[in-house]
């Protein structure tokens, strides 16, 4: 078995070179495999839909250093990234779409890594009309449970703002795209093709 671990030689590595028409092989045919697959069993639709939420630095920290702004933005995204993902609002992407809370969380929503200006809600769905449906639900009940903490000073700093930018019309195409499925078999084919050539050393006579 050390023949196993053991680091290849130059013969190898003359060998794996010689064989590039076998692995260029390996790669075109892991490449047509992807786009099979994505034929066969494509991946599910994903929607997008885009909240702006505007911290009003200037106006919540006027004179305050760049480190408690720094800590104002953390503490204040990770406020607004729990309404999101809240029991209350997914409750009214359920009670809208009839798909159970645990499942939206789990399976079918997505979050973009918020920050100040763009949010995008993102949703998983075989049924592109679906999708586009739960991301624009789930961004307008975000909306509006932020606008209704700010505006009872629930938690939220009275100086954000929170507004819907994109609910209509959402860009909506397969949550991986064709490519990444012909990337995938191609790379996977070809570190197979070059395994082959260099565990299986041809005969000799």
């Amino acid at each position: 078995m050390n023949w196993l671990f053991s680091p290849p030689s130059l013969d190898d590595l003359i060998r794996l070179l010689k064989a590039w028409r076998f692995w260029v092989v390996g790669a075109l045919a892991g490449a047509l495999l992807g786009v099979v697959l994505f034929s066969i069993v494509p991946p599910p639709y994903r929607a997008r839909a885009t909240v702006n939420v505007d911290f009003n630095l200037e106006e919540a920290w006027p004179q305050n250093t760049d480190r408690q702004q720094f800590y104002y933005l953390e503490r204040e995204t990770r406020k607004l990234k729990e309404i999101a993902w809240s029991d209350e609002v997914l409750r009214v992407v359920a009670d809208a779409s009839g798909v159970d809370v645990s499942t939206l969380r789990d399976d079918l929503l997505s979050l973009s890594q918020p920050a100040e200006a763009g949010w995008h809600f993102y949703a998983d769905d075989r049924d592109p009309g679906r999708a586009e449906f739960l991301a624009a639900t789930w961004a307008l009940a975000f909306t509006a449970q932020a606008q209704a903490d700010v505006a009872a000073q629930a938690g939220l700093n009275e100086f954000i703002r929170v507004d819907v930018a994109q609910v209509e019309d959402l860009p909506v195409h397969r949550s991986v795209s064709r490519g990444a499925y012909m990337l995938a078999g191609s790379a996977g084919l070809l570190a197979l093709s070059a395994l082959l050539v260099l565990f299986f050393k041809p005969r000799t006579a």
